[in-house]
């Protein structure tokens, strides 16, 4: 996962992006500098935490662009968290 600052480009009308965002910054960072599995899994569960919290956000607009992409973003690093909490699980190759 690479970090990226979207949140210059979302604008959430009851700051709940901006809330999780910096946390979510952290932990896909977190993930890419891993050097365990335990660790990566971690930060994989904690950052499904941040996005379960967006995806679950009442004031969900589909009309509004902002929420949209809020939306998708938070499927993607869920999604991407989920991956990486069941690759970590996977007993190691030899």
């Amino acid at each position: 996962m690479t970090s990226r600052c979207a949140s210059a480009g979302i604008f959430c009308p009851i700051g709940l992006y901006q809330k999780h965002e910096g946390e979510i910054a952290r932990l896909t960072e977190a993930i890419n500098r891993s050097p365990t599995a335990d660790e990566m899994a971690r930060a994989a569960h904690d950052l499904r935490r941040h996005a379960s919290v967006l995806l679950d956000c009442r004031a969900y607009d589909e009309n509004d662009l902002n929420c949209r992409i809020c939306r998708d973003l938070s499927i993607l690093r869920e999604r991407t968290a989920s991956v990486v909490e069941q690759m970590t699980s996977l007993p190691p190759w030899h």
